[in-house]
């Protein structure tokens, strides 16, 4: 069993929070819901926050699945938002994402964000 992540359901959003200091605390939950905000407000309909990780060094990795190449050009704007708005230096925020074709993927609510999280290597695929 692993102590050091949790699974949090932020509107369509599925993510997992994982802590390299133990479990995740309540402040590493109002960082995704900040990181939430930013993607909904920021980025497509496609667009889906699939994991964020704290490490010691106090940064966080961000992981963002998407079908659309566009989601892509605006990460290095919101890495700085980010940081400003949890008071913290742009470098010690950085959001990787991923593109996957629609193909790949099926779009149905619960499915595509479980296929995502496949893709970006998050959780192992359903045998």
């Amino acid at each position: 069993m692993e102590f050091n992540s949790d699974w949090l359901t932020l509107g369509r959003h599925r993510a997992r929070l994982r802590s390299s200091k133990g479990f995740p605390t309540e402040a590493m939950r109002s960082v995704a819901e900040v990181v939430r905000l930013a993607i909904d407000n920021n980025m497509s309909a496609r667009a889906r926050l699939v994991e964020i990780v704290f490490d010691q060094e106090r940064t966080y990795e961000i992981a963002v699945g998407t079908t659309l190449v566009e989601d892509s050009i605006c990460a290095p704007q919101l890495e700085a938002a980010i940081a400003v708005v949890l008071g913290l230096q742009p470098e010690q925020v950085n959001i990787d994402v991923t593109t996957v074709s629609q193909e790949e993927v099926d779009l149905h609510f619960g499915v595509y964000e479980r296929m995502l999280a496949e893709k970006l290597g998050v959780v192992p695929p359903i045998q």
